[in-house]
């Protein structure tokens, strides 16, 4: 029995000093939270690209749970970053592109570090977490300074402004995202005496891809392969659907741009441009868990991984985000929550990036929070196989929504346009089954989770601010 409380009591000793050398309460879990911009489904984990090198995405699927039907609530950096870190959907705030300020439709607002803050967490962010032209500077108590990174020496070598990539013969240490993850791992190296927040905002792959040549070097040309795609695939697609799919966005291209990359023999060189970014930003991923890992943080700590929507590149003639497809809406998110979630499982169950705010509130024990229009899906964490009837809805621009579950995807366009894809028998969505009268009673029944208002489009910032990082 003696030797029993020895133990008993030694073990105790041990817990107490080693709270004592991280100076942090352990009833409440850190939380770390990392976001990636325009990461698509390009990883290991969710196999969007045979061949992609992403060792320490790969390795963090096998720490938590990874789901693999995660969509954005809207395919563009501003209005999906605006929407999870509020909680308030684009067709509730009518934040719904890259040019309109956060704050000027929601004033008031309580955001997602904010909320942290008032329940005694200590926050810091780095990098892109909001979108970076309307950095919200009061949700962060010291607002980490934007970094820049080194660019090719003549731009654009590739003819099409932004619309560009190159190898940079620079070392990763000259990149924003490196100085961006510094930033967090010097946070992990620090001590803490409150449970913290912790955001770090990688900003590769987004355009333009200049990343360091061995990146490049990871994927030679003659080995890249090309998204799958079939001829004339925007054939069957609505007005509004054409227009999404011609449109460029942020690609700034006076003609068709899928011409001029299958003219000029580019379609590999910017699939390989895409990748090399990828994997740079796995790369500071993983200087970021190495730290995390070699903390007094570890054992006690969320983490919440996830790309801010998905990227096209050349499926149905689009080189961009911006429409309501599979590819330009399938997002990753993988979380574990010790404790909670069983390492190395997967979740098939359709899910917004927006449940994401609602769930940590309950992991962190956090009173519940009025005004979220999401779900908590911590009942997923605990049992991924759990039956869910929750589809996903993503919206983008006023009146265009698309609605996912775990077969379908249906698209409804403002002006009464539709698409319909069967992912059990059509994964690439090359077969638009909207107008097969045998599907109507599908629509219906898909149609009930559209929202039945929109509203109006919040005010808008310069036009610059739309293609700011």
């Amino acid at each position: 029995m003696k030797t029993i409380l020895k133990i008993t009591a030694l073990v105790f000793i041990l817990f107490i000093h080693q709270n004592k050398i991280s100076g942090q309460k352990t009833s409440s879990p850190n939380v770390l939270f990392i976001a990636v911009d325009d990461l698509n489904d390009w990883i290991g984990p969710l196999d969007g690209y045979k061949g992609v090198k992403t060792p320490n995405i790969d390795k963090l699927a096998k720490q938590g749970i990874n789901f693999i039907r995660a969509y954005c609530s809207a395919p563009l950096c501003n209005p999906s970053r605006a929407s999870l870190l509020t909680g308030v959907r684009p067709f509730s705030s009518g934040v719904y592109n890259n040019g309109q300020p956060l704050r000027k439709a929601l004033p008031d607002v309580i955001t997602l570090p904010q909320y942290f803050t008032a329940n005694g967490y200590e926050v810091f962010g780095a990098g892109k977490i909001f979108h970076e032209a309307f950095y919200d500077t009061v949700s962060w108590p010291s607002p980490f300074p934007r970094q820049t990174s080194p660019t090719p020496s003549t731009t654009p070598v590739n003819g099409v402004a932004t619309f560009d990539w190159s190898p940079l013969l620079n070392d990763d240490s000259a990149m924003a995202d490196y100085k961006i993850v510094q930033a967090g791992i010097n946070f992990l190296n620090a001590k803490h005496s409150k449970p913290f927040f912790l955001a770090i905002g990688i900003m590769k792959p987004h355009l333009s891809w200049y990343v360091p040549k061995k990146y490049f070097d990871l994927y030679p040309l003659s080995e890249i392969k090309l998204p799958k795609t079939i001829d004339d695939d925007s054939t069957d697609l609505p007005n509004l659907g054409r227009r999404m799919a011609s449109g460029h966005g942020e690609v700034r291209y006076n003609g068709d741009l899928q011409q001029f990359v299958i003219e000029n023999k580019k379609w590999e060189q910017a699939v390989q441009g895409y990748l090399a970014s990828i994997s740079f930003a796995d790369a500071q991923l993983g200087r970021l868990l190495d730290a995390f890992e070699k903390s007094v943080y570890a054992k006690n700590t969320i983490i919440v991984f996830f790309g801010d929507h998905g990227y096209n590149l050349g499926e149905k003639r689009h080189w961009t985000k911006a429409a309501l497809w599979e590819s330009t809406t399938h997002s990753p998110l993988i979380i574990s929550a010790p404790g909670i979630t069983k390492p190395g499982s997967t979740c098939g169950r359709t899910v917004s990036l927006m449940d994401i705010y609602p769930t940590l509130i309950t992991l962190c024990n956090f009173p519940k929070k009025e005004g979220i229009e999401a779900t908590d899906i911590t009942p997923l964490l605990k049992n991924p196989r759990l039956e869910w009837d929750h589809p996903s809805v993503t919206t983008m621009g006023k009146g265009n929504h698309a609605v996912r579950t775990e077969r379908w995807r249906y698209i409804r366009y403002d002006d009464g346009g539709e698409e319909l894809y069967d992912h059990y028998v059509d994964p690439y969505e090359w077969n638009n089954l909207a107008k097969d009268p045998k599907h109507a009673e599908t629509i219906k029944k898909l149609a009930e989770w559209l929202p039945k208002t929109d509203a109006n489009p919040a005010p808008r910032m310069d036009a610059s601010a739309s293609n700011n990082q």
